[in-house]
C-alpha cells in the first residue's frame, strides 16, 4: 500500500513516466494515478499510453501536499481528531518544559474535549 502523500522528491524531473511507472514508483494502484489525472495532473498529450513529464508530476504532488496542510495561527493548536487548528477551551494552556529552550503547550479542544499538544520554542511564547 502506498503513502497518503507520495514523496515527490523521488521523481526525476527530466524523465517521462507512464501510469504504470508512476504507480510502481509510489506503490499506489494505477487507478489512483488515473484519478490524479481527473484532479488536474496533465499528461503530455491525449495519446496512449499516457505520459507524464517528471517536473509536471512533481509540481502536481507538491501542490496537492501543500493544499492538504492546515497551518496553525497565533494561539491555535492542531487537534488530530477534529483535523483542524483550534483555540484551547477557555484560552487556557499549560507549558511543560522539555529542554532549556523548548517545551510543549497542552490544552483541551473545545469541540471534542480531548487533550491537544503543540511543540513551542520558549523564546516565542
Amino acid at each position: 500500500m502506498g503513502a497518503r502523500h507520495p514523496n515527490y522528491r523521488r521523481i526525476k524531473i527530466h524523465r517521462t513516466y507512464t501510469v504504470e511507472e508512476v504507480s510502481r514508483l509510489f506503490q499506489v494502484h494505477a487507478n489512483t494515478v488515473r484519478a490524479w489525472c481527473k484532479q488536474g495532473l496533465q499528461p503530455i498529450d491525449d495519446r496512449r499510453p499516457a505520459l507524464f513529464k517528471g517536473d509536471v508530476l512533481a509540481a502536481f504532488l507538491r501542490a496537492r501536499r501543500e493544499k492538504a496542510k492546515r497551518p496553525c495561527g497565533t494561539g491555535e493548536i492542531y487537534c488530530l481528531p477534529c483535523r483542524q487548528p483550534k483555540r484551547p477551551a477557555g484560552g487556557i494552556v499549560e507549558y511543560i518544559p522539555s529542554s532549556p529552550t523548548a517545551g510543549n503547550l497542552r490544552g483541551i479542544c473545545p469541540t471534542c474535549h480531548r487533550t491537544i499538544h503543540r511543540r513551542v520554542n520558549r523564546e516565542k511564547l
